[in-house]
Formats: C-alpha cells, structure tokens, sequence
C-alpha cells in the first residue's frame, strides 16, 4: 500500500514538473511546496532533492522532442562556411553558451547558499508574489507588442544573449522561475515573446541538463537508492515528459496572442494561499 502512495506521489508531482516547468510560474517553487505537502520523502537522505532534478530532465526531454527539426538544422548548418555565420548552427548555439556563463557562474558562487536558507515554502511564496509584481511591471515597459514579428527567426546578438544570461541568474532563487527571469531578459534586449520564450526553452537544454547531472553526482548519484525511489524517479520523470510535451506547444500558441500577466496574478494567488497555509502550520 505505501508503495502504491509514494508512486501516486510521485504522479502528482510530475504533473506540477510537467506544467510549471516552462511557464513562468517558478517549477523550483512549486514542486518545494508540493513535495512538503505530500509528505514526500525516501529513505535515502538526498533522495528528495535528487528526485526534483531527474523529473526536470523529463521535461527538458521534451522540448528535445519538440523542437528537434531546429535542433537537427542548427546541426546539419552548423558551419557558418556552408550558410554564413548569421545562419550557422555555430552562431546559434554560441550565443547559448554566451547566455549559459554568467548563470554558471552565479551558481557556482551562490547555488550552495540557496539550497540551505532559501529553499523552504514561506520564502518561495515571498518570491512567487515579489516576482509577480515585477513581471506586470516588465510586460507593460518592455514587451514588443507586434505580433507579426513573433514569427522571426531566433536570430539572438551576442549583447542579447549577455543579458538574458543575466536575467536568469535570478533563476537561483526558488519562485523566481527561471523562465519568467529569461523571457524578461529577452523583452529588454529587444527579442519578442515568442522569440524570447524559444531561446529560453533551448537555453534550458545545456542549463538544467548540466547542472541536474552535476547535483545527481555530487549526491553520489544512484547508489543506494531503494527500489522503490527508482520506481519514483522513473514515474516521475515520464509523467514531467509527457505533460511538458502538452503544455510547451500551448504555452507558445498563448504567448502569440495573450499576456502573460495572468501567470502573474495566479503566482500572487497562489503565494498568498501558501503564506496562509504557513502561518496555519500546514507545512512539516
């Protein structure tokens, strides 16, 4: 029967995975709070922590899925001697690692720091709330709203990709959401929503891939864990993948057409309902 539990458990927060990991709505956030909620835990002390990155892998699997023709293309064109360097998979994917560095940075510098005082529910509703604000604000100064330009190629400056490198460093704090800071970082550089959302769904692939088998193997990777905690790791991992495969492709369809302030004032809704649940002493 507890068996049975956990891997519902581990269904419910695919599910959040799957859903939060590409809105900007902070997945980090949510799956923190949820995973109190649920009362989920292993018998293996890092198993939690372990568990949030490998379903994230699930989701990041399916922008692979996703935008594989682009991917494929950026690799079949990627000398700029066959196509030019503005077209080149070269320039694409440098301007990914341009984006990638000073995240990388910053988290080597602070990732520790974070994980120890700010990864609890009452902060991320701070956060969640905090955030909300400052994306109504940055939609209404910086989104372009010519939608007929949504449809341009992902055609990313090195100066745009510095600053939405730095833009996502806000992502290492938990309810921020990484994808809210990108898309944010993309409006002020001048990129539009789809575009900006794009590039943030691609610089997702070396950032959260990187730093989820960095955080696997410095927790010793998979030795020791239970049957069980495989068995959850493999739910949720599947269940994140498919779930992010639904709500990629309609995010993008949304963000053509309609602001983005209503993930706003859903984060402000939801942080309260957290901050209520806190000072009741819902949270373990």
């Amino acid at each position: 029967m507890d068996s049975i539990i956990e891997i519902i458990k581990s269904i419910i927060l695919g599910i959040v995975e799957g859903v939060t990991e590409f809105l900007p709505v902070s997945s980090t956030g949510h799956l923190i709070i949820f995973e109190n909620l649920l009362g989920f835990k292993g018998t293996h002390p890092n198993f939690v922590e372990m568990y949030t990155y490998v379903i994230q892998l699930g989701a990041i699997l399916a922008v692979v899925i996703l935008y594989w023709r682009k991917i494929k293309g950026t690799l079949v064109n990627f000398s700029p001697k066959k196509v030019g360097y503005e077209k080149s998979g070269f320039k694409f994917w440098l301007m990914i690692v341009i984006a990638c560095v000073p995240g990388g940075v910053f988290g080597i510098l602070f990732n520790d720091l974070a994980d120890k005082y700010l990864f609890t529910p009452v902060i991320v509703a701070f956060t969640l709330f905090g955030g909300a604000l400052w994306m109504m604000y940055a939609e209404s100064k910086f989104r372009n709203n010519n939608l007929n330009n949504d449809e341009q190629e992902l055609n990313v400056t090195v100066k745009q990709a510095i600053i939405i490198g730095l833009f996502q460093c806000l992502a290492i704090i938990p309810g921020m959401s990484r994808s809210a800071s990108t898309i944010i970082g993309g409006w002020v550089s001048g990129l539009t929503t789809v575009v900006a959302a794009e590039f943030s769904f691609f610089l997702a692939i070396p950032v959260m891939v990187g730093m989820s088998f960095l955080k696997i193997m410095k927790m010793g990777g998979f030795a020791g864990l239970s049957s069980q905690e495989l068995i959850s790791l493999a739910t949720g991992f599947i269940v994140s993948f498919i779930v992010a495969l639904a709500v990629i492709k309609k995010f993008i369809a949304y963000l053509q057409k309609k602001p983005m302030k209503v993930f706003a004032i859903y984060r402000m809704i939801f942080a309260v309902v957290v901050l209520v649940a806190g000072i009741a002493g819902i949270f373990h």
